[in-house]
């Protein structure tokens, strides 16, 4: 076989889905060019899988390789020569890489016997950090779009009104009434519902492949539903319902039961009559059962009674510490950040609520305003919220060498849910790194909640974030640096969280150092660039002039070029998708119609004839 000839099919798929897939895709491509290679690469990122491999270029392909941080499906490549590696290889050494990979690459479903979608015998170890990798990233769109819809509901929360009773503006709940806010409201909800078994689901796909998925999201399901576990706890007069859903961490203990459940269960030698139907039958079923029964008569109940142990262990530290608030607030703050949207979350968030409600109605009836009431779980829960996200995108920015370059582009993912209030954008930080993220996170929300309770921060509605201050119904005006008191709060405690986290952390060694050292030499070749570039603006403005022209004409042409591709892209694609559609009923209707029609030429296979005896 000679060199021109080798064609390559390549997938690449970082943990995040942003930046590593991509360049680790360019860097293949140029190195299978420089080679002669032919190579072809799907890129599997958040947006989705883009340059999908056709059925066709798997053919003719002599070489597969898969350099990805989470898992693949590798059905398409049965008895193609396959090798796997993650995106680091194909970024640092893309030429090195394709070498490997044709002197050890292996024959894909050799070993082994393939049922479906099943492959008996040994199988590839993975590092159980891998596993939920795979599940954060399928997680993370979900996690932001919920979030930032229940973000912008919530800050049609409330109204301002004039009310006459007491001559003074105060806050109507407005929300129910508001019916495209509410909308918005209950579809961020559904999100976060969906979230927890999705992210289980493909925590066990990564390790069982497809028959993991099934068992994993109904168990996922059912540990955050009071109806299925059968559930019914309401607290206080309010009778405000509190959801002893497991969050990520039951999510973390669903995915990886079902995935090796599944695993043990297709390790098992079944009869030969019965194994076509094992990964579509017996497999999901058997594991269903197993999985939605240990979830819900063993897990389920103790869930319902820590929460309820939790509020009642609340609601008596509110009674034997009313006087001072800070006890309660540092609680709070310690559940809040703790499990990042787990039973404690969310056991502090009702606990706040109810008090705040319980309070406003004693208020109310003593003549009092809206402001006398209680606010100090509720403001504390809310500003302990965006300190762990926050926090770890500040600490992937001034630690940089403590995160691998995966981590680094999710600090950035972080930052964003962290405005909006959502503490989730921390999870996959946590779930990298426990024993180090969440001390970190515990301590920076904890330092936010004492600040806002010492200086008397009061948080009606808006947003749970530093955007509070501008985008939300807080009372500041008793407290110490007036109006930005709400915001000197958060942003001391994202920097104890981020200072803490980056001592803890040990610092990246091996490929991770290196990218990270390449990093900062292709930021500082920039910094010279624009440096020199601005210093040329004023010794040599006319030379200046011309080199900005250039850049502006190519920056417009190559923008202007790839626009048009990718519109006529997308015109192919839907032509080619109904021009396919229409042959399909085409040939449908054909073969409809040969069943009724009298065969007229027996020399032509095509023609199908129905004799019609005559009585």
């Amino acid at each position: 076989m000679t060199t021109d000839k080798i064609k390559i099919v390549a997938i690449t798929a970082c943990a995040a889905g942003v930046a590593h897939t991509y360049m680790a895709a360019d860097s293949l491509k140029k190195a299978a060019s420089e080679k002669g290679f032919e190579i072809n690469v799907e890129t599997q990122g958040t947006i989705g899988a883009e340059n999908v491999l056709t059925a066709e270029q798997i053919a003719q392909a002599d070489l597969v390789i898969i350099a990805a941080d989470v898992k693949i499906d590798l059905s398409r490549f049965n008895d193609k020569k396959l090798f796997k590696t993650g995106v680091n290889f194909a970024i640092k050494n893309p030429a090195q890489l394709i070498d490997t990979a044709l002197e050890q690459g292996t024959i894909h479903g050799k070993k082994g016997t393939k049922v479906g979608a099943v492959t008996f015998g040994t199988t590839k170890k993975r590092g159980m950090l891998s596993h939920l990798m795979t599940g954060i990233s399928w997680m993370i769109p979900m996690t932001i779009a919920a979030g930032i819809l229940m973000a912008i509901a919530n800050l049609c929360a409330f109204q301002t009104e004039y009310v006459d009773n007491y001559g003074d503006y105060g806050q109507n709940w407005v929300l129910g009434t508001r019916k495209l806010p509410q909308f918005m409201m209950d579809v961020g909800a559904l999100g976060f519902k969906l979230m927890i078994p999705l992210f289980a689901g493909f925590t066990a796909y990564s390790i069982a492949d497809k028959p993991g998925l099934a068992p994993a999201m109904i168990a996922g399901w059912i540990i955050n539903d009071n109806k299925m576990l059968g559930i019914d706890v309401t607290v206080g007069t309010t009778n405000s319902p509190i959801e002893p859903g497991a969050g990520f961490i039951g999510a973390i203990v669903v995915g990886l039961l079902s995935g090796y459940l599944v695993q043990l269960l297709k390790i098992i030698r079944w009869p030969k009559v019965l194994q076509p139907i094992v990964p579509l039958m017996i497999i999901p079923i058997l594991a269903t059962f197993i999985m939605a029964t240990f979830v819900k008569f063993v897990i389920g109940a103790p869930i319902a009674g820590l929460v309820l142990g939790m509020f009642d262990g609340l609601s008596a530290l509110q009674e034997k510490f009313a006087s001072t608030g800070i006890i309660i607030a540092i609680v709070v703050a310690i559940m809040i950040a703790f499990d990042l949207g787990g039973p404690l979350n969310k056991t502090a968030l009702v606990f706040g609520t109810v008090i705040f409600y319980q309070t406003l109605a004693q208020a109310m009836a003593e003549g009092k305003t809206f402001w006398d009431a209680n606010f100090i779980p509720g403001t504390a829960t809310q500003a302990a919220i965006s300190v762990p996200p926050l926090g770890m995108w500040l600490s992937t920015i001034i630690f940089k060498n403590r995160y691998p370059k995966n981590q680094r582009i999710m600090g950035k993912a972080a930052f964003g849910t962290g405005m909006v209030g959502i503490t989730e954008g921390a999870i996959p930080f946590a779930a990298a790194d426990p024993i180090r993220i969440i001390p970190a996170n515990i301590a920076g929300s904890v330092v936010a909640a004492i600040l806002v309770t010492l200086w008397d921060v009061k948080f009606a509605a808006g947003l749970g974030s530093p955007l509070g201050t501008f985008l939300g119904y807080i009372q500041q005006n008793s407290a110490p640096f007036w109006p930005m008191a709400w915001l000197l709060a958060i942003l001391a405690g994202v920097v104890t969280t981020a200072v803490i986290a980056g001592l803890l952390k040990p610092k990246i060694k091996g490929e991770e150092a290196q990218l990270l050292k390449e990093e900062k030499l292709s930021r500082k070749i920039a910094r010279k660039n624009a440096k020199n570039n601005l210093k040329l603006l004023f010794t040599k403005p006319k030379l200046a002039g011309k080199k900005m022209n250039h850049w502006f004409k190519r920056t417009w042409h190559n923008r202007i070029k790839s626009t048009k591709e990718y519109w006529i892209w997308i015109g192919t694609g839907i032509k080619n998708y109904f021009v396919d559609w229409g042959y399909s009923i085409q040939r449908g209707w054909i073969s409809f119609t040969n069943l009724f029609r009298r065969k007229k030429n027996k020399k032509d296979p095509s023609v199908v004839g129905v004799k019609i005896k005559k009585d």
